[in-house]
């Protein structure tokens, strides 16, 4: 008989809502509240937090593949090199004698990555709002397929990349990709950028989650009680980053990056929740000084061309 722990999915529906508002968070924040708030075994904490994305991640790219917020092309290409090397990494991590450095070696080049990232993200959203004149910086998400000109090369090695990372972390599949996608692809939209990785992480995830239901530390209790969670608030969460401003959605992926990076440095959890406070806090203040500007100085319209010179040019026009 299956013992559901109500706490895990609490748990699991906090992570779930993330993941699929955002498109990260499932093994940066689910792995670490494992092992630091429910002691479980960091081997035991990968493998069922892998298996139960394997449930959850489809949970949130159905609402975006139906939305038309994911570019299938690149998720294509990511999937190249991701299915192969997210398998591999199962197999690798338990061949090799790593031992705690290279883990910890992975977990600090994330973590600086990830603050990067959420600075990139606040530069952004600011120019955003500036460039739009909006407060929500690009407006509410239309349904629509971002127009990219695909690079299939760096696009199938940041697959590989993030899959090795998955196969032997779990940490990866959202937020390597997210942040690597922003560089490479800085014309997506925040709703496209959360589409197209929720999708290519339900093949990833699988190729890893086969791996570890072969030959890793899988627990289907532990994993049940997360997916009573996560999977409706994966659903949840895809929903409202389909439809919200972008600016929402760039703005909670700031925090949660910032989050997610400090702990992967090894920040204590009160130092994360405190710096996560103060971003939150402070976000919303600039956002309001910034919307407060932006209300005094409204955008500029173009003069309407008086009657003189519209004859004028209607009269041009016909002439042969």
């Amino acid at each position: 008989m299956i013992d559901v722990d109500p706490a895990l999915a609490l748990g699991g529906l906090v992570v779930g809502f993330v993941v699929g508002l955002t498109g990260m968070g499932g093994g940066a924040l689910m792995t670490p509240l494992l092992i630091f708030v429910f002691r479980v075994d960091p081997l035991v904490a990968v493998s069922s937090d892998i298996v139960a994305s394997l449930f959850m991640k489809p949970a949130g790219a159905v609402v975006h593949l139906r939305r038309r917020t994911a570019n299938l092309q690149l998720v294509g290409w990511l999937c190249v090199g991701s299915v192969p090397a997210a398998f591999g990494g199962v197999f690798l991590i338990r061949a090799l004698p790593f031992g705690d450095s290279l883990d910890e070696a992975l977990r600090l080049v994330l973590g600086v990555a990830l603050l990067l990232a959420a600075t990139m993200l606040v530069v952004r959203a600011t120019i955003g709002m500036v460039q739009h004149q909006r407060a929500l910086g690009e407006g509410p998400v239309r349904p629509t397929n971002a127009g990219v000109v695909v690079r299939p090369v760096p696009t199938v090695a940041l697959g590989a990349v993030a899959g090795l990372l998955v196969g032997m972390t779990s940490v990866g599949s959202g937020s390597i990709v997210i942040v690597a996608l922003l560089m490479l692809y800085p014309a997506l939209k925040a709703s496209n950028l959360v589409g197209t990785d929720l999708v290519q992480a339900v093949p990833l995830v699988a190729a890893a989650a086969l791996g570890h239901l072969m030959y890793g530390d899988f627990s289907l209790d532990l994993t049940t009680s997360l997916l009573i969670g996560a999977v409706p608030g994966a659903w949840a969460g895809a929903h409202v980053s389909s439809r919200a401003p972008g600016g929402l959605i760039r703005r909670a992926l700031a925090v949660l990056l910032l989050a997610s990076g400090l702990k992967l440095l090894g920040a204590p959890l009160a130092v994360v929740l405190g710096a996560a406070a103060v971003a939150l806090v402070g976000g919303n203040i600039a956002w309001v000084v910034i919307r407060n500007r932006l209300a005094h100085h409204p955008p500029r319209t173009p003069p309407t061309p008086d009657r003189a010179s519209v004859s004028t040019t209607k009269d041009d026009t016909e002439r042969p």
